[in-house]
């Protein structure tokens, strides 16, 4: 159901901005529900729809919503294609035909001022016009207003649900609160089906008529509701339906699991392939392995993105390769360059930004493989040592433990602890740290020199982790995770608490009634004597 271009709200000679502000709308729908010969009673209740008096709007448009969802329901609205108000007058029309087509025509103005409300300054009035929307919607959808079976919507109104959603992802107006009310309403199937399918075309038509520049309030608002949608993961979860198709549902796209992960695709794929706001890229990389992947059909159709967004570099880089690495991992996605990028990553910054834990806990996971080559292995193990010289104490207590499991993991790399075919020192440390290619770096020729000069580091905490290279490694590895969230005001603190000095005892046995008892204690102690 298209808005009408042009919508009346109130006959031409009619005056009555009096009588409506006193106008019990209830008693209205009552009215002009028992009589036609009240129908032109309707213009007065739209025209409470401009009223500036929040509770007036409200409940206008709860009454107007309960009268043309009962016309509905009774088939009063006329059906199929609509014919101008002007050529119903003058055209070969029953009296019951023109009722249905003047009916109809004000039920096209009520949405289309429905849809106006939801970009009024009140939150509570945008709120009641999404709800009394969503009802005509579901009014619409189990009594269709249009003749054709489309063999792939049939009866949904998918008109409608697409101006509800051009409205909710406003160019200039952030809708979060709006959206987030929205998310009720898409647990039901076929609802969130054809949202997901409106969001994908909005997108398409929006950035290329903006020829792909960022619209960060309009991008942000679509991705609002995006990841307010919660996709089902097997297809006997698909049961609440907000238009039931009986017959037809079997044949229904909207009632397929398969085609609902192609809808979500194309739409994420849609929204993704233009530019986003910096801050966009670290939300989508955050929840792209729980909330994403597992839903497309073909996730490997995401590597354009995730490349993309180890270009912008950062903490973006690193949340990016978090997502190739589950293209590798689990859909056999082949990115040799995958251990490379990362390598790249290790640079003095990234001891300092937001996502410090989150990267050495990823790093944990990439470099866990017990089938990594050598080469490889030491490469990381003497950046991270090379980083170390300079980095915080509170980096150095998660980078330490990083190398040494590193070394466990790997025993052929110990011989950059001790190397007993070389009797003499190194002149010159042969591992060149500005080589991008690990393979290339001539780690396995150098040794852990940085660990040695960490054990005369200030912090004591620092030097006596670097202390164990002196000692036989365990095998047990270190869990690295009990130190990531570590803040240097934790360090502060544990510090502070190990330094206060226990009590010295002055004697064998402390005396405890020594000063109790004033003199009584005293002229006992004289007495014995």
């Amino acid at each position: 159901m298209a808005p009408a271009k042009k919508r009346n709200v109130k006959p031409e000679k009619s005056q009555k901005g009096v009588k409506t502000a006193k106008m019990d709308p209830n008693s209205c729908v009552e009215r002009i529900l028992e009589s036609r010969k009240h129908a032109n009673d309707v213009f007065d209740l739209l025209e409470l729809l401009q009223s500036e008096d929040e509770k007036v709007l409200i409940s206008a448009m709860s009454a107007c919503t309960t009268l043309f969802c009962t016309l509905l329901e009774r088939k009063e609205l006329f059906t199929g294609k609509l014919h101008p108000e002007d050529e119903a007058l003058i055209g070969g029309f029953t009296a019951e035909e023109k009722c249905q087509i003047f009916m109809r025509h004000r039920y096209n103005s009520c949405v289309e001022m429905l849809l106006e409300q939801l970009s009024h300054e009140e939150f509570n009035v945008k709120e009641n016009a999404l709800c009394c929307l969503i009802k005509c919607a579901t009014a619409q959808g189990r009594h269709p207003l249009e003749d054709l079976d489309w063999s792939e919507h049939y009866s949904f109104p998918r008109e409608l649900i697409q101006a509800v959603v051009e409205n909710l992802v406003s160019k200039t107006t952030d809708n979060s609160l709006l959206i987030s009310r929205f998310q009720q309403f898409l647990e039901m199937e076929d609802l969130r089906f054809y949202v997901m399918s409106s969001i994908r075309e909005s997108v398409g038509q929006v950035m290329e008529k903006n020829k792909g520049a960022l619209m960060p309030v309009y991008q942000n608002n679509v991705f609002t509701l995006m990841t307010n949608i919660n996709m089902p993961s097997q297809e006997s979860e698909l049961t609440s339906f907000m238009v039931q198709q009986e017959a037809k549902h079997n044949d229904w796209k909207a009632a397929k699991l398969t085609e609902h992960k192609r809808v979500f695709e194309r739409m994420w794929l849609g929204f993704l392939k233009y530019k986003l706001p910096s801050n966009m890229y670290k939300k989508i990389l955050v929840i792209l392995h729980d909330s994403i992947l597992p839903h497309m059909s073909k996730p490997t159709l995401m590597i354009d993105f995730l490349t993309a967004a180890y270009d912008v570099g950062g903490a973006i880089s690193l949340l990016a390769l978090n997502g190739l690495f589950i293209l590798i991992h689990q859909h056999n996605l082949e990115y040799p360059d995958f251990y490379q990028k990362l390598y790249n990553l290790l640079e003095p910054s990234v001891f300092h930004v937001k996502y410090r834990a989150r990267f050495f806990h990823l790093a944990n996971i990439f470099l866990s493989s017990s089938h990594l080559p050598v080469y490889l292995v030491a490469a990381f193990a003497k950046r991270l040592a090379r980083l170390a010289l300079t980095a915080p104490p509170t980096a150095l207590l998660i980078v330490l433990p990083f190398i040494y499991n590193l070394i466990r993991r790997h025993p052929a790399c110990r011989v950059l602890i001790h190397r007993p075919s070389a009797e003499r020192e190194l002149i010159k440390d042969p591992y060149l740290m500005d080589e991008e290619d690990p393979a290339m770096c001539h780690a396995l020729d150098s040794s852990l020199w940085e660990l040695k000069t960490l054990q005369n580091h200030y912090h004591p905490d620092v030097a006596k982790a670097a202390m164990l290279i002196n000692t036989p490694l365990s095998g047990q590895e270190d869990d690295i995770n009990e130190v990531l969230e570590i803040t240097t005001h934790e360090m502060m603190e544990r510090d502070l608490k190990h330094s206060q000095k226990k009590s010295v005892p002055l004697e064998f046995e402390t005396a405890t009634q020594l000063l109790k008892g004033g003199g009584n204690v005293l002229g006992q102690h004289f007495c014995l004597n």
